[in-house]
Order: C-alpha cells, then structure tokens, then sequence
C-alpha cells in the first residue's frame, strides 16, 4: 500500500471537474453471517433502497453507474451482477427484497473464506463487463468494493492482502472494510470514525492500494450516510479549483499585487441540489445551463474554476440576506497528478489560511475569473463569493449578491417596547416551544424516499385493449376457405366463386373414390360437388385427415 495515503474521498464540484466515465462503479459484499443479522439486514436494506433511489432520481449522468451485490452465507452468492443502477430500479428493488428475505443469523458458521472469494468473483466479473462494454464504445474503468461484516475488520484485512497478492488490481481503486458493531458496543470517540489498517506489507505497497478500515454504527442512518458517499464525485485526475491569493500573504504589503498565490483545491457538495431530482416539488427535473455564469451546481463539469480574492471582510459585517444558492465545501486536492511535495506544501499552506481566517475572524471576498474568452470577451459576467472559515481544515463557499441582483427593500425599526398584552400571548406561545442546542437534519424527513421510490416504480407493461372495429369476433369460426356452412350441414360456396378447398376435393375424389355408383354426381361441377358430397357419410373427416 502506499504510506502516504490520501483517501479518494467524494468530490462534488461546484461544478465537478470530471467526465461520467470516471465514477467508479461498486461492488457491495454483505456478510449474512454475523450475529444480529437479523437487524443489520433490516437497516442495511432500507438504507441501500433509500440512496440508490436517490441515484436514479438525480438528472443527469448516474453518480452509481454500476452495481453488483453479493451476499455470503457461507458461501459467497451474487444477488445482482453489475447492473446499471438508472432505468433499472425495479430490479434493484427485486434484489433488495431477495436480501430481506435472507435467513436469519445462528443459521450458517462464520468465517473470510466466502468473503475473499466474493471479493476474487466480483474483480472477475467486472474484468469481464468492461471487456464487453470497451468493445462497444463505453468505458467505466474503476470499481470500488466495499465488505460489510461484524467480523474483526483488522482480520479481515490481513486476510485480504494475502488473498490479493496474486490478482489483477489495475481497475480496483479502493477496498472498504466497514465494521458494523451495535451501539452498546461502539465507543463514543469511534462513531463514524475511520480507523486506519495496520502497517501494510511490502507486497501491498508494490499493489499502491489502500484497504479503509471503518466502524459505522448499525441504524439504518449510519448506514445510509455511508453509502451517500457514493454520489460524490470521485474524481482524483485533476484539482477542480484554484484559490487566487495576493502573494505573500496579507502581511506584505510590499509584495507586487500582480503576482499571485494559487492554493490548487477540490469542491465538494454538502447537499444535493433538490432542482436535480426528478419530479420533486423544488425541481423541474432537469440541470441549469451550464454556459450560463451563475450556473455553480452543474454535475459534472470538466472546467477548472478560479477564484481570485479580492478583499478580507469582518465575519459580523455579512448580511445573511444576501447570500444565495447551495454552499460547496473547499478542501485541499488529492489530485494524484501532482507530485508529493507540492501535494503536502499546498496542503499546509491551505490549513495555515483556515487557521488565521479563523483567528482573525475574517471572511474572504472573491471574484470567479473567466474560464475562456469567447466572441464576447469584452463582456465578461463576474459572479462573487464568499469565502467563510470553519473549525474543521475546510471552507465553506457561499454565492453573495452584486449591484444588479439586489432589490430595494425597507427595513422598519424595532421598537423598544412593546405593550404587555401583546408581548404576554407571543412570550406564552415561545415558552412553549422545544428547544435545541443545535440543528440536526438527520431529525427531520419529508417522505421524499416514498415519493421517488413511487414516481420510479413502472409496473409492469399491459397489453393495451384494442379498439373495437380491430377486435377478432370470439365467437366467429375459423375460416380456412371462403366457404360458409348452412344449418343443414351442407357446404355452399359463395355466389359466383369456386372455392379452392372444393375443387381439391374433386380431384381427390376423382383418383381414389372407387365405387362410383355412391357418388353419381362425381363429374359435376366443382361449384356444385361441396353440396352434394356434404351428404356422403366420412367424406369430410378423410379429406381433412389427407390434405391438412
């Protein structure tokens, strides 16, 4: 494994640097044979539906392209080969439901062996679909595996390493191993924690991968923010934006202000924009322009974006009202691109800038500078952003309002005092409400999982009825020959027409009726003789045994 590791987290831009192809697609390994399977399997199911109807629902290309399940029991059994996730929500809800449905635990003896051949199965599998795909024009290089297991995840580790020494990793970009452990046995400092492996063997470091060790609480929302990360863009092949600063700092004054500091940083998005899903209420559906200069949460995007700074401001001093649009985070890049000492001075130079905004309690002021020049280049449309600190080594990037957006408004003053009985019912009405420390989401739904898992359910296709007029009569017998039957059993072609059934009938009883005294009427007319054979007992029976 490589020592100097950065994670491939998910990286949304604002908008995203990157090309659908280079969305891993996910292997999901689920250990049916740990204890309290019986709960895991409940929360783990609701969870998976829960985000992979999300998937579907979001326009554009899908954040999951691919997807392959498998379950081990002991032995290891694929649910559901990879499958592209978007069009194909029925059958991953078929899947889901076939999870459910799993015995309960204490049925099979626990052990890695079925794991690491699901793991050995799977690589196999997409090695294969990517081989078909590339044949016919699509690409989708990379897959990521993630093992659920309340098996020691640090066993299962060394088991994996060993197991993988001999196979083909060139497409496997990341092995998660999530360790799901009950709440009365999680300790409160490894909640959603990510625990490193153990120091890798040389074998592994030739392999540069990294296996993630992670504990995740067993509830159905621990599980469904781990498989969110999923809908991040994963993208590594290139920063997605450059942070312009004044150089030297803001201590120089003596430095040139034509000369400029770039701080090479990733976006990443900390909520799904709602105008993206389809069908919602918020959304129509479909994506924004993306030529269009206020357009911040397209996905993806293949423009790098910068911007510059322009000013310090006073974190008191920004109006909330004037702050519009969804927040994207700011974190140093990860772009596996760029050497390793220019990786780890960017990143101490990023953490340096949120430790003295913080200090100072300053926001910044930038400006996106132009990507291009296009036939309009004199007329350039600059969108600003603030640029506000936080506790963690991030920053948090919000659109502000320009003279042109800005309406007037008239803001009457508070008054001071306010007359008993009216500040009576209002303090009444306050005291009792509940009150939090802080906001917590998680606390709220909207029953937005139910809506989009019934606007994407299609049952399925029914014939649909034909009109009337072109409906075949049930009752109507089938005609081989245009010959109409009387009541009276004779056969009678129409008026002015030799049926063609009649006249094989003649020939037929011309070569091989031998007693020519039964039928007298034999050198008639074929026109008449499907009349007069009509009464001659077997006759029909024997022609329809002979000619059909």
């Amino acid at each position: 494994m490589n020592s100097r590791k950065f994670p491939s987290e998910a990286r949304r831009a604002f908008p995203a640097a990157k090309s659908p192809s280079q969305q891993p697609s996910h292997i999901l390994v689920v250990d049916a044979t740990c204890p309290g399977w019986s709960s895991t399997c409940s929360a783990l199911a609701e969870a998976l539906e829960n985000v992979l109807c999300l998937a579907c629902g979001l326009a554009g290309p899908c954040r999951v392209p691919l997807l392959s399940l498998y379950v081990v029991q002991p032995q290891q059994e694929c649910l559901l080969p990879f499958t592209q996730v978007k069009e194909n929500f029925a059958r991953v809800q078929a899947c889901i439901s076939e999870l459910r449905s799993l015995p309960a635990e204490g049925c099979f003896p626990q052990g890695v062996n079925g794991v690491l051949q699901a793991v050995q199965d799977g690589l196999q599998q997409f090695k294969q679909y990517s081989r078909h795909t590339a044949a016919g024009g699509s690409t989708n290089s990379s897959v990521e595996i993630t093992i659920l297991t309340s098996q020691p995840s640090r066993d299962m580790v060394k088991q994996l390493e060993k197991k993988l020494q001999d196979i083909d990793l060139v497409s496997l970009r990341r092995i998660q191993v999530i360790e799901v452990v009950k709440r009365d046995f999680l300790q409160p400092e490894d909640v959603e924690q990510c625990v490193p492996a153990e120091e890798p063997s040389s074998d592994m470091a030739i392999l540069g991968m990294d296996i993630e060790v992670q504990t995740v609480e067993d509830n159905v929302i621990s599980l469904e923010m781990l498989f969110k990360t999923w809908l991040h863009d994963h993208g590594t092949e290139r920063e997605q934006l450059h942070l312009l600063l004044p150089s030297g700092g803001f201590g120089h004054a003596a430095a040139p202000k034509n000369t400029l500091m770039c701080l090479k940083c990733d976006l990443q998005e900390r909520l799904l924009d709602p105008a993206l899903l389809l069908g919602t209420p918020d959304g129509p559906g479909r994506a924004a322009d993306a030529s269009s200069p206020w357009h911040v949460t397209a996905w993806p995007s293949p423009a790098l974006h910068k911007l510059r700074v322009l000013k310090a401001l006073k974190s008191e001093g920004v109006c909330e009202s004037v702050l519009y649009g969804l927040p994207f985070i700011i974190k140093p890049t990860s772009c596996w691109q760029l050497d390793w000492d220019e990786l780890e001075t960017n990143q101490h130079s990023f953490h340096a800038l949120c430790h003295s905004l913080l200090k100072r309690k300053w926001m910044l002021l930038a400006r996106q500078e132009p990507q291009n020049t296009g036939p309009n280049w004199n007329v350039v449309v600059h969108p600003y952003y603030v640029i506000v600190p936080s506790d963690s080594a991030t920053l948090l990037v919000k659109a502000v309002a320009i003279r042109e957006l800005l309406l007037p408004s008239a803001f009457p003053a508070l008054l001071a005092e306010h007359p008993e009985r009216v500040r009576g019912p209002i303090e009444s009405a306050l005291n009792n409400l509940e009150v939090e420390v802080a906001y917590n989401p998680l606390h709220l739904k909207s029953n937005l999982y139910k809506y989009l898992k019934s606007s994407l359910y299609k049952p399925p296709q029914r014939q649909q009825p034909q009109p009337r007029e072109q409906r075949p009569e049930r009752h109507q017998p089938r005609q081989v020959s245009p010959v109409c039957e009387q009541p009276g059993g004779a056969l009678m072609s129409p008026p002015g027409h030799i049926p063609a059934d009649c006249a094989l009938l003649a020939t037929f009883l011309q070569e091989s009726q031998q007693d020519t005294n039964r039928l007298p009427d034999l050198q008639k007319s074929p026109a008449d003789v499907g009349t007069a054979n009509a009464s001659v007992p077997g006759v029909v029976p024997h022609r329809k045994h002979n000619l059909y």
